[in-house]
């Protein structure tokens, strides 16, 4: 036969209730003593009936291990207030945090040109004046790069030349002279052409007595 599954209610028939009282209480007692047996643990048990009847279990003295749990009980309850009173100093360092975040954000976004409305023709001033600086840094970082890049590229071409100077000694090739080919670039740019002129003083002559001379 199988067996239903008791309802977790009060039983309102006074006898059955006396009845499973008795069975649990033996039970439990039971699974105490069982406990302190194969556990070494300490236990201590105590279950009033409806009619105010005491029942109790003890593996020790009852006195001691109730005393043991007041002291525990004690303790955390102590231990629970001082880890509240901690935890004030953290909430209010948490909150001052997030108003900081707050105030940088609201920094960020009118640095970006967003809400701008509130802002007094000083607090603009200011913002302006603080764009400004951040520019200056801005290209005096870029024009540092820009010079670090030159001289990489001066080292480089160093580098090649020097192996092309190599490579035309192994070839049986003079040296490219770099110095005199530059030289030479620039004075025949700076060359000037000669164009002959002829000058004559008085009144021009007619073409045809110009060509019969």
């Amino acid at each position: 036969m199988v067996r239903g599954k008791t309802q977790m209610k009060r039983i309102e028939n006074a006898t059955s209730r006396q009845v499973t009282f008795s069975k649990r209480r033996n039970g439990l007692l039971k699974k105490a003593f069982e406990l302190s047996v194969l556990c070494d643990a300490e236990v201590a048990l105590i279950v009033f009936s409806t009619r105010g009847k005491l029942y109790e279990f003890s593996s020790s003295s009852m006195n001691k291990t109730i005393e043991r749990y007041q002291k525990r009980a004690k303790d955390a309850g102590i231990s629970s207030k001082m880890g509240k009173d901690n935890m004030e100093p953290v909430k209010e360092d948490t909150f001052t945090l997030a108003k900081k975040i707050e105030h940088l954000e609201i920094s960020k976004r009118k640095l970006l040109g967003d809400g701008l409305e509130p802002c007094s023709i000083d607090e603009l001033n200011q913002l302006e004046n603080q764009l400004e600086r951040s520019l200056t840094r801005i290209r005096a970082r870029k024009n540092q790069l820009f010079r670090e890049q030159i001289e990489k590229l001066k080292d480089e071409e160093k580098i090649l030349m020097e192996e092309n100077t190599k490579l035309r000694e192994k070839c049986g090739m003079q040296p490219l002279d770099l110095s005199s080919a530059k030289t030479t670039q620039g004075l025949q740019e700076r060359q000037i052409v000669e164009v002959e002129t002829e000058l004559s003083i008085g009144p021009p002559k007619p073409q045809g007595l110009i060509n019969s001379s």
